[in-house]
């Protein structure tokens, strides 16, 4: 019965690939990774430097495993690591993800001075006061009057979106982008629900409720449907 290769090189116009079997133990895994490499550059020593991407399925490496990998390519005259690419990641890191995806209800005023703070996306059913602020790793969706601060995407989320029933925020930040408020506001309370987003230009725009459907489409996603 012929033995199941463990690593399989592919080349690409980029560079290799190298796919690392995700069953076998890791010293199976390096020491055939080595041979492997050292036989198909042996004529290839006078070649240009090739990029290589390091592909392991369901197999996770820790720092030191992704390291060694690395070196142990990096031993090859020719080659250098763009990236190593796993299916699977660490429970802490999971859970991470996890939530910042989540949405949280919160039933409040923020007065001034307060800080309300959340990893995912809020849904705050309150006004924020001038001087208080809200800020969420994800979308801000407030239920009342923003006259205060919103800092939607605070972890670098660009997509991230602020709506307000009443937008009247004394300052408007996604990500790292900025907008303060205009001096004045109009009286009349009545207009209908207002949103801030990034647009192309990398401005925070400030529009009908309305457009997020073209903006931002994801935003209607359902999980688990369609």
């Amino acid at each position: 019965m012929k033995k199941t290769q463990n690593v399989t090189i592919k080349g690409t116009k980029n560079g290799l690939t190298l796919h690392l079997d995700d069953s076998c133990s890791y010293e199976e895994l390096k020491n055939e990774l080595n041979q492997k490499l050292s036989n198909s550059l042996r004529v290839q020593e006078d070649r240009q430097l090739l990029s290589v991407k390091v592909k392991v399925g369901n197999r996770y490496l820790t720092e030191k495993q992704q390291e060694e990998i690395k070196d142990l390519i990096r031993q090859k005259k020719n080659l250098f690591v763009e990236e190593i690419e796993m299916d699977v990641i660490r429970k802490k890191e999971a859970e991470k993800l996890q939530l910042e995806k989540e949405i949280v209800p919160v039933a409040r005023i923020v007065r001034s001075g307060q800080v309300l703070e959340v990893p995912g996306d809020l849904l705050l059913i309150g006004d924020v006061n001038p001087g208080g602020t809200v800020k969420a790793g994800g979308n801000i969706f407030i239920m009342g009057t923003l006259k205060g601060t919103a800092h939607a995407g605070s972890h670098g989320n660009e997509n991230a979106v602020i709506a307000a029933s009443v937008m009247k925020p004394t300052q408007l930040r996604i990500s790292d982008c900025i907008n303060r408020a205009p001096d004045q506001y109009s009286s009349d309370d009545s207009r209908s629900m207002e949103c801030a987003y990034i647009s192309k230009n990398q401005q925070i725009v400030v529009d009908r409720l309305q457009v997020l459907i073209q903006q931002r489409p994801d935003l209607t996603r359902l999980e688990g449907g369609r």
